[in-house]
């Protein structure tokens, strides 16, 4: 078989497999993808800057710049027409021709494909572990990962707006992540610390003290409310009752639910009270919740430990 044929034979058999894919895509309700590099301005980047010719995982490249719709999540060609392409590739590589580097975008540890998405297409296909590319950095807080979707990457971008109007890694270092699974909720947290911050500054006994400032509103809001409902997730194995839920989503109902029970009784009840009783009778049934982790681990979402 001459290398010419033999590549068209490849790029027909990994067509077949990107509609295999797209058919198990669907069964297990998961993205089959590539990811547009237009999400990534939703991770609000910092600039950028080159870090020139680098060998890069193949299995880190996960989007591209302006061909997301031709390839599947796995680099898999999906478009008879360009078949021409992906076969001229793969046949200068039969015949041991060398390929120019790709050039690529790196956002935190994975990368989009700027040009040579074909190359990258023959590479993945043939198991090929590194490629060489010129590599551009961009600067962001909060990384993207694989398996991320657009509403992620939206999470993840108020996530480092929350960051940098807080600076709560350099207020608290080694934070545990706070990140939510809807948009929205950041603005929210920074309520809760301005209102720290007011009732700090009116504390009995503060006397001519210098206000309380936002960098101390801040620590005193992470180490006094949030990592206090926190360690009480973790105390009473709440967070196994809501599959799917961040420590974040728990800690904004438990807050929303003491203010509730204080209303109620006439007095606060306090984080532990509060989280115990949310945890009793908010949690999902046993069916709801068994259904809920189902469909979690059919999309990869959870860990079969847990």
């Amino acid at each position: 078989m001459s290398f010419l044929n033999q590549a068209k034979h490849e790029v027909e058999r990994a067509r077949f497999a990107s509609d295999v894919r797209d058919m198990l895509a669907v069964l297990r309700r998961q993205p089959n993808e590539l990811l547009p590099f237009d999400w990534v301005r939703h991770l609000s980047p910092e600039g950028e800057h080159t870090l020139g010719l680098q060998t890069i995982e193949v299995d880190h490249i996960i989007g591209s710049v302006d061909r997301y719709r031709e390839f599947d999540r796995h680099y898999l060609p999906k478009e008879r027409h360009l078949d021409e392409r992906w076969v001229g590739v793969r046949s200068a590589q039969l015949q041991g021709k060398e390929l120019p580097p790709i050039q690529v975008y790196k956002v935190g540890e994975l990368y989009f494909v700027k040009d040579g998405n074909h190359r990258v297409s023959v590479a993945r296909r043939q198991g090929q572990k590194y490629i060489d590319a010129y590599v551009i950095e961009l600067n962001v807080v909060v990384p993207p990962d694989e398996g991320d979707t657009l509403k992620d990457l939206i999470i993840k971008g108020e996530y480092a707006q929350f960051l940098r109007a807080t600076s709560l890694d350099r207020v608290v270092p080694g934070h545990r992540p706070i990140l939510f699974t809807t948009p929205g909720r950041y603005e929210k947290l920074l309520e809760h610390i301005r209102t720290r911050q007011y009732f700090l500054d009116r504390k009995p006994g503060r006397g001519d003290a210098s206000p309380v400032t936002w960098e101390e509103a801040t620590r005193s809001w992470y180490c006094r409310l949030y990592l206090r409902i926190v360690e009480n997730l973790d105390l009473h194995d709440v967070m196994y009752r809501f599959p799917g839920r961040t420590e974040a989503d728990l800690y904004l109902w438990v807050m929303d639910h003491r203010y509730f029970l204080t209303e109620k009784y006439g007095h606060d009840v306090g984080s532990e009270e509060a989280t115990v009783d949310f945890r009793e009778h908010h949690a999902p049934p046993v069916y709801k919740r068994l259904g809920q982790r189902v469909q979690l681990l059919l999309r990869g979402r959870l860990d079969p430990a847990l």
